[in-house]
């Protein structure tokens, strides 16, 4: 992780303070700033700011006492946290086992041609963020799909296309 900069001052003594941070310090403050709460200060601090920069690692590291190296190796750890902005719609195709059996590679690979994208990336439009998940639990309908927060399954590669391609219709009308 590159050197950061751990604002100096506080948010309540910035000219515009930026409540976002205030939210954070609040939930650091709600869990007494134990390291142990790390996880979910990162949860709030993606819910607040959408993802989870440079500067908020720094500022949640320096909050908690802990390595930024620590922060960063959570934030980067788990799936669920993202440390580029997310498009509007999300997609998370599921990898474990069962659904991989059952041909979630194909869906992925179908999905990665028909938004011109990679697993990890957000469309040019901003509209779209695919990934994948190690599991989602939910193998008895493999293959499986999370899209914005639905779970779909016994998905084929033309089936997950056309709902993302719905979704994206969607929000151009």
């Amino acid at each position: 992780m590159a050197a950061t900069v751990v604002p100096t001052a506080s948010p309540s003594q910035a000219a515009k303070p930026d409540l976002r941070f205030k939210r954070l310090d609040i939930t650091m403050k709600r869990h007494q700033y134990r390291p142990d709460a790390l996880i979910e200060v990162l949860h709030v601090a993606q819910e607040v700011f959408g993802f989870l920069e440079a500067e908020v690692l720094a500022y949640v590291a320096h909050g908690l006492k802990l390595p930024p190296s620590k922060v960063y190796g959570v934030a980067t750890f788990y799936h669920l946290f993202s440390l580029k902005p997310l498009g509007v719609h999300s997609c998370v195709v599921c990898m474990g086992t069962a659904c991989y059996v059952k041909g979630s590679s194909q869906i992925l690979e179908g999905l990665q041609a028909e938004l011109a994208i990679q697993s990890g990336e957000t469309t040019a439009d901003g509209q779209v963020s695919l990934t994948v998940a190690r599991c989602l639990g939910a193998c008895g309908i493999a293959p499986a799909v999370v899209l914005d927060g639905e779970v779909l399954g016994k998905l084929d590669p033309v089936a997950a296309i056309a709902r993302v391609q719905a979704l994206q219709q969607q929000a151009q009308s």
